[in-house]
Order: C-alpha cells, then structure tokens, then sequence
C-alpha cells in the first residue's frame, strides 16, 4: 500500500469481496517529510478499511538494487526506468517473501493489468488492462511467473474514472489525491540533481554537443545530464530545433540531429525475461519502446545471448537505451529486455 488511491482501492476491493487483506508499506530513501506523509496517509487508508497495516523498512536493499543502478544508468550513457527494475527486483519479491513468512497465499498491488491462470498451474499469462489510458503491463514484463501465480490485478478490469469515484464515495482519505507521475524517490526532484549530490566522484565533465559529422555546434554541462529525444536546453541557436540523438560517454560528446533523423525501425535489447516461454521467431508482434509509446507490429528475432533484435515494419522515433522493449501478441505480454546502445549491436 503506497498511501494512493490504486493500492487503497485494491484493499477495499479484496475486503468486499470476502478476502481478509493485509496492508503493507516499504519505507522507502527520500526526503524525511515525504516518507512521513506517505506513512501518514497509509495509517489513514488501513484505519478506514480497518485492515491491519505493516511497515517494512526496505531502503538498504532499495539502495543497492534500484538507485545504485538508476545513477550508474546515467553515467554510462543511458535512460534507465527504475520502476521495471523495482517490480522486478524489489516490489514483488519483497511482497512475495513477506507474503510467505506470515502464511498468506495471495498478493495483490494496483496496477493495471490483467492475469489469465490456466488449467496447468505453472502457466500464467499477463494481458493489459482494460483501461488503456491507466495500462501497467509496460512495468510488469521482467516479473517471475512464480510471482505473478500468487498475484492479483483487482483493478485490471477497472477504468480509472470508476476507482476515484468508487474511492469517494468510500471516503478513503487518498481519493482526491492527483495523478502521480514522478519517479516515487525523487519526489518531485530533478534526477540530474539527485545522482550528481549522490555521486562521490566527479559527476560529470563539460564537453561538446556535435551533429552527426563532428561539427561542435555547443557545450553541454555533462552528458549525464541528457536524455535521447532532448530538445530544450540544449543552447543552438538554430532556425530549426535540434534533438539529442546519441550520447558518447567515453568522447564525453552530445550527439545532436534534426527530429527526422531520430527514427529508427531496428532496436536491439539484452537481458531479455519471457512470461510463458520463448515465442517463436520471426512471428509478428507489437512491441513498445517506452511506457507511452503507442505499441506498433514488427518481426521479432532470436538472437542469442540473452538478446533479442526486433525489427518494426515503419520507423519509430527516439529509440532510447535503457529503456525497455516489450513484445506483445495482441493484449498478451510476451517479454521484453533492455535497449542496447549502438555500439552494443553486435548481432
């Protein structure tokens, strides 16, 4: 229970429907008023549904296996999405353990998306939810299926709109609360800021921004500091706006290049996790490459070494490494790995 109105909903869902729910809440780094507030508002929420409420205090672990990883991400050239990474490594594992040292079969969290359990029990699929506009199956792709058989999605049938409405009239103390979109610890930060206070050494040294035949077109203040797809910020003067294309770590160089120039049909990505098995190659396929990123078909290869090589029938723009591709067949997660950079594509 994360002190939102999504998780508060999922308890109050279960508890109607005949569950006996327990809420818990990770403790997580970040700002000491923040974290208090959450809790706050989790002690609320458990009070309301009088549901008994678990704080685990989870920010070592949170520490080593989310943040170290997000700021590395950065130094080395890429755009990581902590929150695959964290239901991943941390939320359902953490959730899953809790779940066993206490004897309760089930899981549950908030997001939306669906599950579909078959005859053979070791067989799970995961499908989006049914509110497109609200769909989490982006940030659910790397879970074990050991997790997800013991977990539910009571709001992967659910549209949004219903839940606030629902939550109101419940009069669960979140149900007013806006839309969080920021990343949970950097609570409304600039992460530039949150990894160069972090990082011991020096963060970061100014370079050059060139285009794409090594013209130095400007300076950047480190290339941690810029993502793929960047327009503002950049300091062109130009009559036409530039977009960060590539970014060089090790010649310390912003790659910048017009927007056509940053469309791409062929992505390669490592470290690739499948739901229900490895699907068979060169099948077509939808595919994402990053959260909002309207999912479009393309041919999917195996390429071995825990990579995969999808091709999509029309380019896409801003492909970013570190990021995550996601394969789909219709509304069925498949899988999905971690996009490489050029350099990597050595398939």
């Amino acid at each position: 229970m994360s002190g939102g109105v999504d998780s508060a909903m999922t308890a109050s869902i279960l508890k109607k429907e005949g569950w006996e729910v327990h809420a818990l809440h990770f403790l997580l780094p970040g700002p000491e008023e923040v974290q208090e507030k959450k809790t706050k508002s989790v002690r609320a929420i458990a009070a309301v549904l009088d549901i008994p409420l678990q704080l685990m205090d989870v920010r070592p672990f949170f520490e080593d296996l989310v943040l170290h990883p997000f700021m590395e991400a950065y130094f080395n050239g890429l755009t990581p999405n902590p929150c695959v990474l964290c239901n991943e490594v941390m939320k359902f594992e953490y959730l899953s353990r809790a779940a066993k040292e206490q004897h309760i079969p089930f899981v549950a969290t908030g997001h939306y998306a669906r599950l579909i359990r078959r005859e053979n029990p070791s067989r799970i699929s995961l499908l989006r939810g049914r509110d497109a506009g609200k769909d989490q199956s982006y940030f659910l792709h790397r879970i074990d299926s050991r997790h997800l058989q013991i977990t539910l999605f009571p709001l992967g049938e659910k549209q949004k709109s219903w839940v606030r409405d629902m939550a109101r009239k419940a009069k669960i103390p979140c149900h007013s609360l806006p839309e969080s979109q920021e990343i949970c610890f950097l609570a409304g930060g600039d992460y530039r800021q949150f990894i160069e206070t972090r990082k011991r050494e020096n963060s970061g040294e100014e370079g050059h921004i060139v285009d794409k035949t090594g013209t130095v077109l400007g300076e950047h203040q480190g290339a941690h500091r810029y993502t793929i797809g960047q327009r503002k910020g950049l300091g062109i003067a130009s009559s036409r706006p530039f977009y960060v294309k590539e970014i060089r770590m090790r010649a310390n160089e912003i790659v910048v290049a017009r927007k056509e120039c940053l469309y791409s049909r062929d992505v390669v990505a490592r470290d690739v996790r499948w739901i229900e098995g490895e699907p068979s190659p060169g099948k077509e396929l939808l595919a994402q490459i990053r959260y909002r990123h309207l999912a479009a078909p393309g041919i999917l290869r195996i390429a071995g070494n825990g990579k995969i090589h999808f091709r999509f029938h029309e380019p896409q723009w801003g492909v970013t490494p570190g990021q995550a591709l996601v394969c789909y067949e219709g509304e069925r997660v498949l899988g999905g790995g971690w996009i490489c950079k050029e350099n990597e594509k050595d398939i």
